[in-house]
Protein backbone atom coordinates (compact mmCIF):
# COMPACT_ATOMS: atom_id res chain seq x y z
CA UNK A 1 0.00 0.00 0.00
CA UNK A 2 1.34 3.50 -0.53
CA UNK A 3 2.65 5.44 1.78
CA UNK A 4 3.36 2.01 4.01
CA UNK A 5 6.14 3.02 6.96
CA UNK A 6 9.60 1.06 6.77
CA UNK A 7 8.98 -1.70 8.94
CA UNK A 8 12.30 -3.23 10.26
CA UNK A 9 10.77 -6.23 12.33
CA UNK A 10 10.02 -9.30 9.97
CA UNK A 11 7.04 -10.48 12.10
CA UNK A 12 5.39 -7.47 11.45
CA UNK A 13 6.33 -7.39 7.61
CA UNK A 14 4.58 -10.55 7.57
CA UNK A 15 1.49 -9.81 9.56
CA UNK A 16 1.10 -6.48 7.49
CA UNK A 17 1.41 -8.49 3.95
CA UNK A 18 -0.99 -10.98 5.25
CA UNK A 19 -3.24 -7.94 5.86
CA UNK A 20 -3.14 -6.43 2.67
CA UNK A 21 -4.12 -9.55 1.19
CA UNK A 22 -7.39 -10.39 3.52
CA UNK A 23 -8.56 -6.55 2.79
CA UNK A 24 -8.34 -7.20 -1.15
CA UNK A 25 -11.24 -9.72 -0.46
CA UNK A 26 -13.31 -8.27 2.71
CA UNK A 27 -15.40 -5.16 2.38
CA UNK A 28 -17.91 -3.92 5.01
CA UNK A 29 -20.96 -2.06 4.20
CA UNK A 30 -23.68 -0.33 7.16
CA UNK A 31 -25.76 -3.55 7.12
CA UNK A 32 -22.55 -6.55 7.44
CA UNK A 33 -19.62 -3.84 8.64
CA UNK A 34 -16.07 -5.18 9.10
CA UNK A 35 -15.24 -5.82 12.41
CA UNK A 36 -11.26 -5.18 12.33
CA UNK A 37 -9.31 -6.43 14.92
CA UNK A 38 -5.92 -4.96 16.52
CA UNK A 39 -3.92 -6.97 19.30
CA UNK A 40 -1.23 -5.08 21.44
CA UNK A 41 1.19 -7.45 23.63
CA UNK A 42 -1.35 -6.11 26.44
CA UNK A 43 -4.52 -4.62 24.62
CA UNK A 44 -7.16 -5.87 22.38
CA UNK A 45 -8.96 -3.38 20.12
CA UNK A 46 -12.15 -4.05 17.62
CA UNK A 47 -14.17 -1.81 15.32
CA UNK A 48 -17.03 -2.19 13.02
CA UNK A 49 -16.61 0.03 10.19
CA UNK A 50 -18.63 0.35 7.13
CA UNK A 51 -16.25 0.88 4.18
CA UNK A 52 -18.88 2.35 2.01
CA UNK A 53 -19.25 5.60 3.88
CA UNK A 54 -16.00 4.95 5.54
CA UNK A 55 -17.08 5.49 9.05
CA UNK A 56 -16.53 3.72 12.68
CA UNK A 57 -20.02 2.28 13.72
CA UNK A 58 -19.12 1.08 16.85
CA UNK A 59 -15.03 -0.16 19.13
CA UNK A 60 -14.56 -1.48 21.87
CA UNK A 61 -11.52 -2.21 23.78
CA UNK A 62 -9.66 -3.45 27.49
CA UNK A 63 -9.11 -0.32 27.90
CA UNK A 64 -12.86 0.95 27.89
CA UNK A 65 -13.45 2.95 31.46
CA UNK A 66 -17.35 1.31 30.24
CA UNK A 67 -15.64 -2.48 30.69
CA UNK A 68 -13.15 -1.27 33.35
CA UNK A 69 -15.09 -3.52 36.70
CA UNK A 70 -15.70 -6.94 34.48
CA UNK A 71 -12.10 -6.97 33.15
CA UNK A 72 -10.46 -7.04 36.28
CA UNK A 73 -9.25 -10.15 37.43
CA UNK A 74 -9.57 -11.66 34.03
CA UNK A 75 -7.03 -12.93 31.88
CA UNK A 76 -6.13 -11.52 28.38
CA UNK A 77 -8.14 -14.46 26.54
CA UNK A 78 -11.01 -13.57 29.55
CA UNK A 79 -11.17 -10.25 28.24
CA UNK A 80 -11.12 -10.31 24.60
CA UNK A 81 -14.14 -12.12 24.64
CA UNK A 82 -15.79 -9.97 26.96
CA UNK A 83 -14.39 -6.85 24.64
CA UNK A 84 -15.93 -9.19 21.76
CA UNK A 85 -19.53 -9.14 23.90
CA UNK A 86 -19.42 -5.25 24.22
CA UNK A 87 -19.21 -4.39 20.84
CA UNK A 88 -21.98 -6.99 19.50
CA UNK A 89 -24.14 -5.76 21.76
CA UNK A 90 -23.61 -2.02 20.68
CA UNK A 91 -24.06 -2.99 17.03
CA UNK A 92 -27.05 -5.02 17.82
CA UNK A 93 -28.82 -1.95 19.71
CA UNK A 94 -28.11 -0.50 16.21
CA UNK A 95 -29.86 -2.96 14.58
CA UNK A 96 -27.01 -4.41 12.49
CA UNK A 97 -27.49 -8.58 13.27
CA UNK A 98 -23.90 -9.14 11.36
CA UNK A 99 -20.52 -8.46 10.20
CA UNK A 100 -17.67 -9.70 8.55
CA UNK A 101 -14.35 -10.63 10.40
CA UNK A 102 -11.63 -8.87 9.41
CA UNK A 103 -8.22 -10.18 12.04
CA UNK A 104 -5.93 -7.90 10.37
CA UNK A 105 -3.44 -10.43 9.73
CA UNK A 106 -3.50 -11.64 12.86
CA UNK A 107 -3.61 -15.38 13.50
CA UNK A 108 -6.93 -16.60 13.85
CA UNK A 109 -6.13 -17.92 17.37
CA UNK A 110 -6.11 -17.57 20.86
CA UNK A 111 -7.13 -13.55 22.27
CA UNK A 112 -8.79 -12.79 17.89
CA UNK A 113 -10.48 -16.29 18.23
CA UNK A 114 -11.47 -15.60 21.48
CA UNK A 115 -13.53 -11.60 20.53
CA UNK A 116 -14.99 -13.61 17.58
CA UNK A 117 -16.68 -16.00 19.65
CA UNK A 118 -17.71 -13.16 22.52
CA UNK A 119 -19.22 -11.83 19.37
CA UNK A 120 -21.00 -14.84 18.43
CA UNK A 121 -22.06 -15.50 21.78
CA UNK A 122 -24.28 -12.49 21.97
CA UNK A 123 -25.70 -12.81 19.05
CA UNK A 124 -23.64 -11.05 16.24
CA UNK A 125 -23.65 -13.46 13.22
CA UNK A 126 -20.48 -13.35 10.95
Amino acid sequence: MAGEKKISNLRARRRLRRKRNIRKNIRGSAARPRLSVFRSAKHIYVQAIDDDNNKVLASASDKSAALKGALDGKDKSEKAKIVGEALAKSLLEKNVNAAVFDRNGFVYHGRVKALADGARSAGLKF
